[in-house]
């Protein structure tokens, strides 16, 4: 299996900072916190199940980054958390 990593620009590693450290929404703080923490080395499985301050499924983590991949910081904000399991990562 391949490990899967972030590379960010040093354009997008401020913007998430921005996003974890000001952003009035925990759930986009939390969403920047992990994935700066991929960027920085951790895999995305640590991240979800050590590195955040609840654990959270590995495959929620991943979404996240998919997401973040594909839509930037746009998809980390598009997407609410809750509901039923399944609806929303």
């Amino acid at each position: 299996m391949v490990r899967r990593t972030l590379t960010l620009t040093e354009e997008q590693r401020q913007e998430l900072l921005q996003l974890r450290d000001h952003d009035s929404r925990p759930y986009v703080r939390e969403r920047g916190a992990a994935l700066l923490k991929i960027a920085e080395g951790q895999s995305p499985h640590r991240v979800a199940t050590s590195g955040l301050l609840k654990p959270r499924d590995p495959d929620t983590v991943y979404a996240w980054l998919d997401r973040y991949q594909a839509e930037g910081v746009a998809g980390l904000i598009a997407h609410p958390h809750g509901g039923s399991r399944g609806r929303y990562l």
